[in-house]
């Protein structure tokens, strides 16, 4: 699995770890240079979470 930078967002409202996570964060503020969606579900997160407090 290929590394993504930090400064990549996260525009999926579906992700179970959305809340906690730092793409899905700057996605929302607007401070992504990019937005992508990842392939959390309600059930899991994605392989490319971030924790906010990280």
């Amino acid at each position: 699995m290929a590394d993504v930078p930090e400064d990549i967002g996260c525009n999926n409202l579906e992700c179970i770890k959305k809340d906690e996570c730092k793409r899905n964060l700057i996605a929302r503020e607007g401070r992504a240079r990019e937005v992508k969606t990842f392939s959390g579900t309600p059930q899991k997160g994605c392989g490319k979470f971030l924790p906010i407090n990280a």
